[in-house]
């Protein structure tokens, strides 16, 4: 009787952890793959080193980055942060200031 007794706050603590921990990670990564996956050619945004720029070209791995200056980059397409403004004109991550 002792022995469940000691198990049953292990295993709340498991349940807890998972919550709120387990599972926000899940969904974000899931997020983030799905973002990553629907990228397209002329969308704006920011890669995890904070470079910004313009999608010029998409391959099955790597994205061509057009940068302010004029410059081509290539990185690895698990290297977008975020896209601050699809190509469509739309807003998705970033917010608008202007009065």
């Amino acid at each position: 009787m002792q022995g469940i007794g000691t198990i049953i706050p292990l295993i709340l603590m498991f349940v807890l952890f998972y919550f709120l921990l387990i599972r926000p990670q899940q969904k974000r990564q899931k997020s983030v793959a799905n973002m990553q996956s629907a990228l397209k050619k002329g969308d704006k945004i920011v890669t995890i080193g904070g470079l910004h720029g313009f999608i010029d070209s998409i391959d099955d791995n790597k994205v061509v980055i057009k940068c302010g200056d004029g410059s081509r980059l290539t990185y690895d397409r698990n290297a977008v942060r975020e896209v601050t403004e699809s190509a469509a004109g739309t807003s998705e991550g970033s917010v608008n200031l202007t009065k």
